[in-house]
């Protein structure tokens, strides 16, 4: 059976500075037609600074659909036909006041693939550098070292729960265990 959905035809609902939101008309596999509603995002990052030391980068950072302070890797949006690695190398330094002499590229993450199209391009940084960090003038956040070791355990507990966070730990955790990380 062949598993592609076919659009008909595109309703913009919302257009906003971060996202677009549409409703659209899809052909099903069957035959029939469907509704879909859909979340476009341009795109983002995620970074996993790992010190020397075998410590992490993280920020926490108050997050206003949760209401709440999360612990997260450095990340942010990506600005339309920006590259993915360049993108994460700004966020790196902006948010961390950190350079990397080292980039692995570690995947894609979809965060939610039942109505976002975002798609969240993960890499580790090694080899890093201090500078000074850049936040934008509307971005409120506190850097926090944390061993590789105990991040872990924090996804485990549920301490972290950011998916793109987890994910990229659990990801470098295991390249780590497989003497990988060079």
């Amino acid at each position: 059976m062949e598993l592609i959905e076919k659009t008909i035809k595109e309703n913009v609902v919302f257009s906003g500075r971060i996202i677009t939101v549409r409703q659209d008309l899809a052909l099903l596999p069957n035959g029939k037609e469907a509704t879909r509603e859909v979340v476009a995002h341009s795109g983002g990052v995620c970074v996993a600074p790992l010190t020397e030391n075998g410590e992490l980068i993280f920020v926490r950072q108050f997050r206003y659909p949760y209401a709440e302070v999360l612990l997260e890797l450095p990340a942010g949006k990506l600005e339309k036909g920006e590259d993915p690695l360049e993108a994460g190398k700004r966020e790196l330094e902006e948010e961390t006041g950190n350079v990397a002499a080292k980039y692995i590229d570690m995947g894609k993450f979809y965060p939610s693939p039942g109505y976002c199209g975002e798609v969240i391009h993960l890499y580790a940084a090694l080899g890093l550098s201090k500078t000074r960090m850049h936040l934008d003038e509307d971005e409120f956040l506190e850097p926090e070292l944390i061993p590789l070791g105990e991040a872990v355990k924090m996804v485990m507990s549920g301490e972290i729960r950011d998916g793109k966070t987890q994910a990229l730990i659990l990801k470098l955790a295991r390249l780590s265990e497989n003497g990988e990380l060079k």
